[in-house]
């Protein structure tokens, strides 16, 4: 049998790992070892950038968003009521402007804002009660309800003249002034149906009482309010009928009930007081009310010094009523004018010692206790009586 050539193997070489240029770093491209590192650095600077330009994008976001809920709703108490007035002309902007000038808000910019994302305000004139520094909510809720249907009350007492009820109006319901309430009182457009003719002032024709006054009222409308309830409460008593009864008008009834307001304090004394003004008009003597020598002076004047000042309200010195009532009468003094005490029956212990035929009528009287009482007399001897026990008592100055 014939055998064939063998096949020689291959020959490998001396070097088993085949060799190439990534093997030797030196021999490798500069840009090639380079290239990788480079793109990685870039990749992490641009997730470094862009967590920071996100964590300060969050940041500043946190810090507008709260600084724009502390503009909306500041910090602290609310403080205390502030009177603001919408005028016929004022915009969103001019009253926002104003808001922010008198303190009740912070930011007119950011209330314009807050104001056009919540369904906006519709401005009507008048007078509005906001409490500075408190929720824009609750600053537009208030603009948003119309000055017709928001009231603040303001009670005048009886006794009060204008130049008080001036006064109570400037500390109740500003912005109104006792100035401006001074001017509507004197103004001819404001008149009462128990106003003669001649008369100038409104003194006395204004009733005391409470009142609820809108927000869109004025000086003027709460005094024409005053009047025509003073004109009601005289027809409720038929002051027409019974001062024609009298002799007097329903002027002087009037002028004689302020009298009684200012001098008496219990409803048990004004009858009677009523009757002594009436019984010394009808003899001619001087009233004699010191109420009267007190008004339009000074606070504080000396009644010495009063007494003998010549005016037409010195009821020492001149007969007959005052030219004009001295305060605003309640219903219990007209009532009083209207209907005055009966004098003492001749049984009664004030009629003793009378000479016969001598009137036993009221025509004195003076403080009996420190709740303001008074004690009533028929004659002067009995008149001084009371007045020197009323000063051993302290009672009188």
């Amino acid at each position: 049998m014939k055998h064939a050539n063998p096949v020689p193997p291959p020959q490998m070489p001396d070097d088993p790992w085949l060799h190439d240029q990534w093997d030797d770093a030196d021999s490798a491209p500069a840009a090639a070892v380079e290239k990788a590192p480079q793109r990685r650095r870039l990749l992490k600077w641009v997730v470094y950038v862009t967590a920071a330009l996100t964590i300060t994008a969050v940041l500043a976001g946190g810090a507008v968003g709260w600084w724009y809920i502390r503009q909306v709703n500041p910090s602290g108490e609310a403080l205390t009521t502030s009177n603001f007035t919408v005028n016929d002309a004022d915009t969103l902007d001019s009253v926002s402007a104003r808001l922010q000038t008198e303190g009740i808000i912070t930011n007119a910019r950011v209330f314009r804002y807050y104001v056009r994302h919540k369904g906006g305000i519709d401005l009507k004139p008048g007078y509005y009660e906001l409490i500075a520094r408190s929720h824009m909510g609750n600053i537009m809720r208030v603009l948003n309800t119309p000055p017709e249907a928001t009231y603040r009350k303001i009670t005048f007492p009886e006794g009060f003249t204008l130049a008080q009820m001036g006064k109570r109006v400037e500390r109740d319901l500003p912005p109104m002034t006792a100035a401006q309430f001074a001017a509507a009182a004197a103004s001819p457009d404001l008149r009462s149906t128990l106003q003669p003719d001649g008369a100038t002032s409104l003194e006395g024709l204004l009733f005391p009482d409470t009142y609820q006054v809108a927000g869109n009222e004025s000086e003027a409308q709460v005094i024409a309010r005053m009047i025509a309830l003073m004109e009601r409460v005289g027809r409720q008593e038929n002051i027409a009928t019974r001062a024609a009864e009298l002799n007097l008008t329903p002027y002087q009834v009037l002028t004689v009930a302020s009298m009684i307001e200012r001098e008496a304090k219990f409803d048990t004394d004004r009858a009677k007081i009523a009757r002594v003004i009436y019984n010394r008009i009808a003899l001619g003597m001087p009233l004699q009310i010191d109420a009267t020598l007190y008004y339009g002076q000074p606070a504080g004047t000396p009644f010495s010094v009063l007494r003998d000042l010549d005016t037409p309200y010195n009821t020492y010195i001149h007969t007959g009523l005052p030219p004009t009532p001295i305060a605003g009468a309640g219903r219990a003094s007209i009532h009083a004018a209207l209907h005055p005490e009966q004098n003492p029956s001749l049984g009664d212990p004030l009629c003793r010692g009378l000479s016969k035929g001598e009137a036993c009528d009221y025509l004195y009287y003076v403080v009996a206790d420190a709740e303001g009482h008074h004690v009533f007399a028929v004659t002067l001897d009995q008149h001084e009586a009371n007045v020197q026990r009323a000063r051993d008592e302290g009672l009188l100055k």
